[in-house]
This record gives structure tokens, C-alpha cells and sequence, in this order.
């Protein structure tokens, strides 16, 4: 990965909750194309850290750039910022009163100006990539929580953006459904999407990760290639998190 420039960095990032530091001196480069995986005990940083990547949360020290340019604290330059970080949730935050194909096509004609006859063709053709094509019409309420976290997916991906953030996407889920949507999310890393994917899907991290970060009381503890992290860990922290983890 190393020909490819950095897409997001994260240069000495400290983000306290009153007395709870919540990130701890993070360091964090992830290149264009790269699938990065982060892994860890609850309460470890993992969710914060995505945040902190297209300021959902502000950090208290450090720097953060996606693309060679520094976060935008506010306003026009952060909601632009937006659109080129797609970000999907453990909760879909669809809008509920909107048809799932309305819900993919706001934000690109809301947002962006896109013409909406091409706005709908794009969201038609995402969701088909997605699974749900033939749902386009009814509400999220319709459907079931895979199928709408699959939509979440399309509606960020109408966006082009050039790196997607998921925090636990499919936490939520029923286990049946979870297979549909990290199949929807291994296509994507198959495609070349730069990926941050907070996650306790540990199989999703062994194929589809190009690194995994491994997390522990605010700080990266570890981060390697999915063979060599879960094949031989090199901080007994990693270790005790593995063997409690995979032992379930």
C-alpha cells in the first residue's frame, strides 16, 4: 500500500471526556485503497476515534487531515468535508416518513445539486449493488434490519466519498442478519473503497482488512496485517482480547 499517498492522517490526536481520556496520543495513517479494522475491549476509543474523522466529535489535541487537508472546524468547508466521508452507524438513522430510494437520493440532490433524474438512476443502481433494488419504493419501517442498514450503505456511497467510516454496523442486527451486511461491505473493500471499520466481526477483520488496529484504553496498542495479528499478537493485552474474544 505504501505507493499510495495517505488518505487520512491522525498525528498525535487526544480527545478527553471530562476526566476520561478517551483517545490517547492516537497516530494513525491509512492510504488510499486501504481497508483498516478496529478491534478492542468496549470503552477502548474505537467508536471516538471514527467520529473524530469527519468531526462528529472534536478532539482536544493533534491534528487530523483527509486528503492532505486539516478537519474544518465548522460551516460550509466541514459539511463539503462530509460529503467525502460517508460514515454508516450501528443505528441506520434513515428517515423514517421516506421512501428507502428518497433517502439515497437526498443527499445528492440536497446536497450536491444533482439533477434528480440522475440522482435516482445512481441510487437505483446502488441499491441494486447493494441487495435491496426491488425495495426501492417502500419505507425503511418495511424492511428488516440488514436491508436497512444496506440502504444506510447505498446512502452513503451516493455520495462518492473517498473513504467510508462504519462504526459496529451490524451490532444491531439479528445474527442471521449480519452476513448480508458484511458481504456488502467485503464487495466494497474488494472495489477499492478506503475502509474504517469499527467492528467485533473478527472474520470480516481476518478477510477483508489490509491492517488491523488493535485499541486499549484510548490508545493503538497494536496494529498489523490480519495474519500476523491474529496469528501471533505482540502485547499480552492483544493476546488476553484474542483469547477471550475467539473462545466465544
Amino acid at each position: 500500500m505504501s505507493e499510495q499517498p495517505d488518505l487520512v492522517v491522525l498525528e498525535g490526536v487526544h480527545k478527553w471526556y471530562g476526566d476520561l481520556h478517551a483517545l490517547d496520543d492516537v497516530n494513525l495513517s491509512i492510504a488510499k485503497g486501504e481497508v483498516v479494522v478496529v478491534i478492542g475491549p468496549s470503552g477502548s476509543g474505537k467508536s471516538t476515534l471514527c467520529r473524530t474523522i469527519n468531526r462528529l466529535e472534536t478532539i482536544d489535541r493533534g491534528t487530523i487531515t483527509i486528503d492532505g487537508r486539516p478537519l474544518p472546524s465548522g460551516g460550509k468547508p466541514l459539511a463539503a468535508l462530509r460529503t467525502e466521508v460517508g460514515m454508516v452507524f450501528h443505528g441506520f438513522n434513515l428517515f423514517a416518513h421516506k421512501t428507502v430510494l428518497d433517502n439515497v437520493t437526498l443527499g445528492p440532490v440536497r446536497v450536491r445539486g444533482d439533477a434528480p433524474d440522475e440522482a435516482e438512476q445512481h441510487a437505483r443502481s446502488l441499491l441494486e449493488r447493494v441487495g435491496v433494488g426491488d425495495q426501492a419504493d417502500k419505507l425503511p419501517g418495511q424492511l428488516s434490519g440488514g436491508q436497512q442498514q444496506r440502504v444506510a450503505i447505498a446512502r452513503a456511497l451516493a455520495m462518492d466519498p473517498k473513504v467510508m467510516l462504519f462504526d459496529e454496523p451490524t451490532s444491531a442486527l439479528d445474527p442471521e442478519m449480519i452476513k448480508e451486511v458484511l458481504d456488502v461491505m467485503v464487495d466494497l473493500a474488494r472495489r477499492g473503497m478506503t475502509m474504517v471499520v469499527v467492528t467485533h466481526e473478527m472474520g470480516f477483520a481476518r478477510t477483508a482488512a489490509d491492517r488491523v488496529v488493535f485499541m486499549a484504553g484510548g490508545a493503538v496498542v497494536e496494529e498489523s496485517a490480519p495474519e500476523a495479528f491474529f496469528g501471533s499478537p505482540q502485547t499480552q493485552r492483544a493476546r488476553d482480547f484474542l483469547s477471550t474474544i475467539l473462545s466465544h
